[in-house]
């Protein structure tokens, strides 16, 4: 579990996260959403300690991350994966290498020993047969699930993933969001993601933030959204005819399943 509090940041005279607060719960995913400039990316940056808040309280599991000396923040660190939004692989690194770099710079095991742990979370994440290969060789889809691979290779307790299914066509973001979900819930980590993906959103927001000019204006999840009478979020997620069409079907089913359920307790009675 991850819980900050009153996180205030500034650069200069603006102030990009104002007096946030929120929870981002273990073995689930923790999705922080909002427009560009809204403060998700700055909040995760200081979540991870890229940045420094101004004010505020960020805590791991009970443990005060501001206040930790830097030998405490590296051991904290090493628990933490991160998936970028391109991936950030390094071009001249197979797979393999890329895979195993957090193995070389973290741990003092032997290479027949970081080999097995790279095969396998790459067969986790699907990839077979593809060590030797290079990032330029490799399809969006699969530099994702190396990215994925390569986050959680030091079996983190905490996955920070920056828009996990960018530049990625709808079939392949529904795929990396199983994947993502998969793996959260398989390892009990505390995940959380910055999104635009609306359909990330109805699909694996468990626990969703929603940012606006610098602060938490909404949280909830996936169902909750679908009642949400926040005129904001509502114009954040349902901006399009579609969606918003998407929506009213699902209040409608919804509302079906209740009246049927009443209809039921009624028979019962």
């Amino acid at each position: 579990m991850i819980e900050f509090k009153n996180i205030k940041k500034s650069f200069g005279d603006k102030v990009v996260l104002d007096d946030v607060s929120h929870v981002m719960q273990t073995g689930m995913c923790n999705l922080i959403i909002g427009t560009s400039g809204s403060g998700k990316t700055v909040l995760q940056k200081c979540l991870v300690g890229l940045l420094d808040p101004d004010a505020g309280d960020i805590n791991y599991d009970g443990l005060d991350f501001n206040q930790m000396p830097e030998e405490q923040r590296k051991e904290l660190r090493q628990q933490i994966g991160m998936l970028f939004q391109g991936s950030a692989l390094f071009d001249s690194m197979t797979v393999q290498q890329n895979v195993m770099f957090p193995l070389d710079m973290f741990t003092k095991k032997h290479f027949d020993e970081k080999l097995q742990r790279v095969n396998e979370v790459l067969d986790r994440v699907n990839l077979k047969d593809v060590n030797k290969k290079y990032p330029a060789e490799l399809s969006g889809g699969m530099k994702k699930r190396v990215g994925i691979a390569r986050a959680i290779v030091l079996n983190p307790k905490y996955l920070f993933c920056d828009e996990p299914n960018s530049g990625l066509d709808p079939q392949t973001s529904m795929v990396i969001d199983k994947l993502i979900m998969d793996i959260t819930k398989e390892f009990n980590m505390t995940t959380v993601i910055n999104t635009h993906d609306m359909n990330s959103v109805m699909e694996i927001g468990e626990n969703i933030l929603y940012m606006y000019q610098g602060k938490k204006e909404w949280s909830g999840n996936k169902k909750d959204i679908i009642f949400s009478k926040n005129q904001l979020l509502n114009e954040f997620i349902f901006a399009s005819e579609f969606l918003q069409d998407a929506k009213d079907m699902r209040m409608l089913e919804a509302r079906g399943k209740i009246d049927n359920d009443r209809n039921m307790d009624e028979l019962l009675k």
